[in-house]
């Protein structure tokens, strides 16, 4: 029989729970590696996340992150927990929808970029509307200007952004990071567009997000361009795909069919691209409030997955 020392004792040693809360501020600063975007995302303050961080070091009696010339980075012990602790926060989320499925109902109006659905919300969507059949989403595909005036003027509940990082480019702290991409120059494989003088570009759009880097970098290397095609996604894939014009796209988003051009192929360099999560300043329903879970868990599994 314990006397009350010993199950204390017991307690001490043999039982150890970890603070979910701790764990959501460790994965948001190895997703963003830093602990500024971190707390920008979770709406606490840099303080609160480095607490937390050395909390959760203390418990684990090991070091999670180290610093390097692109901000933080995991230690070994911080890449083992990693995995981890994304398999565990995706449980406890998991078993509280579950008891809160039924109670979730509403409309969800989601603004995505074209380039963005078929890779990164498709797979959201159909894990979604199989936990909240009762919840409606309503999808608004535009550019990332067009996306932003749409969300400031109350016509979509949400919107991911893409928006250029890197020194010379103004921060956004309205925005939660999910991810950070490169901006890669495309063009047909084997094809030849990209060796034509002036280049030969198709854009999606007028309105496009990536349209003015792009066009400052070739001013900035004294290459001249004329468009040849704005008027869409599948479109300006056509164009691409029979060697008419070069484009560019983030990483994650180039078809199979199409390549990556290189620095072999002249073209100047272009800076990468944060993928935010924009929110209005209103408060959300209960349904935007777990569709955006659900896309926040998402991107952290397609960044696992790279």
């Amino acid at each position: 029989m314990f006397d009350i020392t010993s199950i204390s004792d017991y307690n001490v040693t043999m039982i150890r729970n970890l603070d979910t809360t701790l764990l959501r501020s460790f994965i948001a600063v190895a997703d963003s590696a830093s602990m500024t975007a971190a707390a920008n995302g979770l709406n606490l303050t840099q303080g609160a996340i480095s607490q937390q961080i050395k909390r959760l070091e203390e418990s684990l009696g090991s070091a999670l992150f180290e610093r390097d010339r692109r901000g933080l980075k995991l230690t070994p012990a911080g890449e083992r927990l990693f995995g981890k602790a994304k398999r565990l926060l995706s449980l406890n989320d998991e078993i509280c929808a579950d008891f809160n499925a039924e109670t979730v109902k509403g409309r969800v109006r989601v603004g995505m970029p074209y380039d963005l659905v078929e890779t990164r919300l498709a797979p959201v969507l159909k894990a979604f509307t199989e936990a909240y059949p009762q919840v409606e989403i309503s999808l608004t595909c535009n550019t990332s200007p067009e996306l932003r005036k749409a969300l400031t003027e109350g016509l979509i509940d949400l919107a991911i952004i893409e928006e250029p990082v890197g020194p010379g480019f103004a921060t956004d702290k309205n925005g939660e990071c999910l991810g950070v991409e490169r901006l890669v120059w495309v063009g047909a494989k084997g094809g030849l567009a990209y060796r034509r003088q002036p280049l030969p570009l198709s854009l999606v759009s007028d309105t496009c997000a990536f349209r003015p880097i792009i066009l400052k970098a070739l001013q900035q290397a004294d290459r001249d361009w004329r468009t040849v095609f704005e008027n869409g996604l599948e479109a300006t894939r056509a164009i691409v795909r029979s060697d008419l014009a070069v484009t560019a796209w983030l990483t994650s988003t180039v078809p199979g069919d199409l390549a990556v051009l290189g620095r072999e192929s002249g073209l100047p360099d272009l800076p990468s691209f944060a993928i935010n999560l924009h929110l209005p300043k209103r408060s959300t329903s209960k349904a935007v409030a777990e569709f955006t879970r659900y896309l926040r868990d998402g991107f952290g599994q397609l960044r696992s997955a790279a």
